[in-house]
């Protein structure tokens, strides 16, 4: 019997060629999941990722986009609110989506105008009940472990104004094992974040009804 189950919403349902989706790719750490995506989308004849952007200037995923062959932006947090921002990612680097992959800051509302329903996140726990602002890797598994809850895992999902909110493309859940530590945990999430997420992405982007952008 598997340890964990997916439960793919509506919103990712199908995967039908459509035009080319350029992506850019957000991330504040070590970005093992951006890896993914770019190994992953590599192979996906509709979807091309356009750079690697993070605002640490010495997050372990620069060393990522360099070895992948992929480029990279460093940019200050306070830029991304400015217009001007938005305006670089689509008529610079011809952006149509942003993934983020273990950023950590709130996307400001410039962004969200900019990629409507564009803009996908991925959380290491199940939401509503294991998010919000503050609530981000070890600091989930934590809580889960804490409430001796039996169930955690991942959700997949569009994002809005708020942290961990927007709607969700897929729920991944999985069994809380009794002598799980955070880190055995952690790894365990981290596994099923590398082979969902990259899956999502792509068939959300391929939806041929998904709107181009304006």
């Amino acid at each position: 019997m598997p340890s964990h189950f997916a439960h793919m919403h509506p919103l990712c349902a199908t995967n039908v060629r459509r035009k080319m989706e350029t992506i850019a790719i957000f991330a504040s750490g070590n970005g093992t999941n951006a890896e993914a995506l770019v190994h992953y989308l590599t192979n996906i004849d509709d979807i091309s990722v356009a750079l690697i952007a993070t605002d640490n200037p010495h997050a372990g995923v620069l060393q990522r986009a360099e070895r992948l062959g992929v480029r990279s932006l460093v940019f200050q947090r306070k830029e991304m609110a400015d217009v001007a921002f938005a305006e670089q990612l689509r008529e610079q680097y011809q952006v149509t989506a942003i993934v983020l992959a273990g950023f950590l800051g709130l996307v400001p509302e410039s962004l969200l105008r900019a990629f409507p329903r564009r803009i996908l996140n991925i959380h290491p726990g199940l939401l509503p009940d294991y998010g919000g602002k503050g609530m981000y890797g070890d600091r989930v598994h934590e809580r889960v472990l804490e409430e001796h809850c039996k169930v955690s895992g991942i959700t997949i999902h569009l994002i809005d104004g708020e942290y961990d909110r927007g709607s969700t493309l897929c729920e991944v859940r999985l069994a809380v094992h009794p002598d799980d530590t955070v880190n055995t945990l952690a790894e365990r999430i981290h596994r099923l974040e590398h082979t969902y997420y990259p899956i999502v992405v792509a068939d959300y982007l391929t939806r041929p009804d998904l709107p181009p952008l304006a």
